[in-house]
């Protein structure tokens, strides 16, 4: 008996030693073995707390402090959201677009003839070297549908129409980030009413009201580095005038879809025409035939020159010039009640430097003073009377009457029908790309 007792004590002694062997080489690896010698699966990570305490804290079960690091783990970034836009809106947008690539507008194809285009590795570099003016007029354009889409979601009759135009520029100032003549308005905002057919804004004290039964036409534009987007529509609250509306729309749509290279002036003003008098409006209980505005037309575009000299008629028997590859066109319709001609009227609000003017001598000291702000601010793009005064000048009515003497600068009067009638207007800009025609200005609105 006392023999097999002490062989017994003998193996436990040694297996004890074994054992304690084996516990420290598996404390080593991280893994201890339970009473029964057999070692545990992998068991899960415990939580990131409990790991943070384990890491600060004594082991329990006395492994080496080099066993008891921390792994670390790569935590992912949270990734930024994106900004969004206020409201009302008051972020630029090229924070809104910390890329530098703007949203792209509407892309038409071109007719038959030009289909090839589309695929034409030729075209489609010529695009990618256009790469930074694209994006310099879509950011434009950002800008443009913005600031009209807070515009008509504020305004309603009894409106101050100079707080209108005010809110609007102020609005497009903040968020095209206005620096000189790099980036900031095109031309003054048009609010023309009723009869009034373009080339209406406030002077400084004027009291017009909005009222319900007036049709406005809000036409605003925009630039980067110099490249215009010129866009309009008309805001109507008496659902009679729906119909009118209607009709412009709708004739500067097709006017849109007819555009094109090698598309011919004249056929595009016939294909206008004839969608925008197939519309009839009835206004207190007459009915008028909508008749396009014979002697209002689209336009050419060119860096800082917002007519640029081909004209894009609204009837038909236009001229047979051809649109080219590369161009910007504003495409503007008019449709009235009245006669459908328009002439010059009212107080003048709008002027701009004419493009092509050379050196001029004047001799009227204070002209001099009112030329040079005038090429400082705006150079060949349009302004109005309440930019003079923004910008400080006092008493230059008499200057600015010697410059329009001399051909400088060009006056501009609002262009209007017959007292009494209707017009309505909606207008968009494109670019006659060398694969496709964007419509840069277009938006969710119209």
């Amino acid at each position: 008996m006392a023999a097999v007792d002490a062989a017994t004590k003998k193996m436990e002694t040694m297996n004890v030693g074994q054992n304690q062997e084996t516990e420290e080489n598996l404390s080593k690896e991280g893994k201890v073995a339970n009473s029964n010698g057999v070692v545990p699966a992998a068991q899960s990570s415990p939580p990131e707390d409990d790991e943070e305490a384990q890491a600060d804290g004594p082991s329990q079960d006395g492994a080496p402090e080099a066993a008891k690091k921390k792994r670390k783990k790569s935590k992912a970034k949270k990734k930024k959201d994106p900004l969004q836009q206020t409201d009302p809106p008051s972020i630029p947008v090229d924070e809104l677009f910390p890329s530098g690539e703007f949203p792209e507008g509407e892309i038409q194809q071109y007719k038959d003839d030009n289909l090839w285009r589309t695929a034409s590795e030729e075209k489609r570099e010529l695009e990618r070297l256009q790469k930074p003016m694209y994006n310099a007029v879509r950011r434009a354009a950002e800008v443009h549908r913005q600031v009209r889409k807070y515009m008509r979601s504020i305004i309603k009759p009894g409106m101050l129409m100079m707080d209108l135009c005010e809110t609007l520029e102020n609005m497009v100032r903040k968020l095209i980030k206005e620096n000189g003549l790099q980036a900031g308005i095109a031309f003054p905002t048009g609010c023309s009413l009723n009869w009034v057919a373009a080339h209406w804004t406030p002077n400084s004290g004027d009291k017009t009201v909005l009222q319900y039964d007036d049709v406005m036409k809000l036409d605003f534009g925009t630039h980067i580095d110099g490249y215009i987007v010129d866009c309009a529509f008309t805001v109507a609250f008496n659902p009679m005038f729906d119909p009118l509306l209607q009709a412009t729309r709708d004739a500067t749509n097709t006017g849109i879809k007819e555009a094109g290279i090698d598309a011919r002036l004249c056929d595009v003003g016939a294909a206008i025409q004839e969608v925008m008098e197939s519309y009839e409006v009835e206004i207190n209980g007459n009915v008028f035939q909508v008749k396009s505005v014979r002697n209002l037309n689209g336009h050419s575009i060119g860096p800082y020159q917002i007519h640029a000299g081909k004209s894009v008629p609204i009837v038909k028997g236009g001229e047979q010039t051809k649109m080219e590859e590369g161009e910007f066109y504003a495409i503007e319709t008019f449709g009235s009640t009245g006669r459908g001609f328009v002439r010059e009227d009212l107080e003048c609000s709008h002027y701009m430097k004419n493009f092509d003017v050379g050196h001029v001598p004047l001799r009227v000291a204070k002209a001099k003073q009112l030329l040079g702000t005038i090429n400082n601010n705006f150079g060949t793009l349009a302004f109005c009377r309440r930019y003079l005064d923004r910008l400080g000048e006092t008493k230059y009515l008499m200057a600015l009457k010697n410059l329009c003497d001399v051909g400088i600068v060009q006056p501009y009067p609002p262009l209007c029908d017959v007292r009494g009638s209707y017009v309505s207007q909606f207008e968009h800009t494109i670019l006659l790309r060398p694969t496709c025609k964007e419509v840069i200005s277009r938006g969710n609105d119209y």
